[in-house]
């Protein structure tokens, strides 16, 4: 816990969709928080502050989650991290044969390194402290293989099989490592798709998840979380 005794929650990606979501659900729970929101968009990072007027206190920290200088810049910014939820991302679709390596490398970086990054910045204050969670982002495909979509698939396999070795290595330590595999999900991302927005989860209802693990016993881990809407798979169109 943070000197203060009121937990410092930064979650990345916040500036809209599920991230936010995720910020708002901790800045309205019963025990207080203060929430540290990352993401490369500014103005979206604001307006999601605005609706955290729950929380504690709220910073925010414009930044790619992705780009190793700048997750480093925020070392000397941040006070000392008690959860972690790597909720940045990035989707493609486009097919194999389609794809630049440019492309890909950025779906990989968006995903796969933005977790790694935070992780490596948080957890040693985690070790130092004795406690911490770090709560990732994946997704169901992490577990399928979906046609168009190979990089993010990739970046996902990647994020969950990150998720499983970090659970091993601070196993005994205090500091729960859990995933959360939401499948279609609304967010600006499913716009002009041609998809029923009815037809897709509410992000309220997979933000509430990330909390809820949060306020179990520390000796409960949810170590891999799967939701899907009730229509199945849903391609774009």
């Amino acid at each position: 816990m943070t000197n203060s005794a009121i937990p410092r929650v930064l979650i990345s990606g916040a500036s809209q969709g599920i991230g936010a979501a995720i910020a708002e659900a901790f800045a309205n729970a019963d025990t207080p928080v203060h929430l540290a929101l990352v993401a490369r968009n500014e103005a979206g990072l604001r307006a999601a502050a605005e609706r955290c007027s729950g929380a504690a206190s709220v910073e925010i920290f414009p930044a790619d989650a992705s780009d190793p200088e700048q997750v480093a810049a925020l070392k000397a910014k941040l006070s000392p991290v008690d959860v972690l939820v790597n909720n940045a991302g990035r989707w493609l679709g486009k097919p194999v044969t389609e794809m630049s390596v440019t492309e890909f490398d950025d779906i990989l970086g968006a995903n796969l390194r933005s977790t790694f990054l935070l992780s490596n910045l948080v957890l040693p204050g985690m070790l130092a402290a004795g406690r911490g969670d770090i709560f990732n982002m994946v997704s169901t495909a992490a577990y399928e293989g979906y046609a168009g979509v190979s990089a993010y698939c990739a970046a996902k396999h990647g994020v969950l099989g990150f998720s499983r070795a970090l659970r091993e290595e601070v196993k005994g330590k205090n500091i729960r490592v859990c995933t959360v595999s939401p499948g279609p999900t609304y967010s600006p991302s499913w716009e002009g798709t041609g998809i029923d927005a009815k037809r897709l989860m509410p992000p309220k209802d997979i933000a509430r998840v990330f909390l809820q693990m949060y306020q179990m016993d520390r000796n409960v881990v949810v170590e891999e979380m799967i939701l899907r809407p009730q229509v199945g798979h849903i391609a774009s169109e």
